[in-house]
């Protein structure tokens, strides 16, 4: 039986915590940064944890389940 792939764009834009959550970046930062508040853009600069609901679909995209 061959060996199943993890899929290369989640593996790309996720990262998996020492607790087992899922990190992600967040959207909105790449363009049209003029009109954006200072405050705004830095805090999109940070990383946030993935919602439990999309979990378990990225999970399995990563091959963790």
């Amino acid at each position: 039986m061959p060996k199943v792939k993890t899929n290369s764009s989640a593996k790309k834009r996720f990262t998996v915590t020492g607790s087992g959550k899922i990190k992600r970046k967040k959207a909105f930062k790449r363009h049209i940064l003029t009109k954006k508040e200072t405050k705004r853009k830095h805090e999109l600069g940070k990383d946030t944890v993935v919602h439990k609901a999309d979990e378990s679909n990225i999970k399995l995209l990563l091959r963790l389940k």
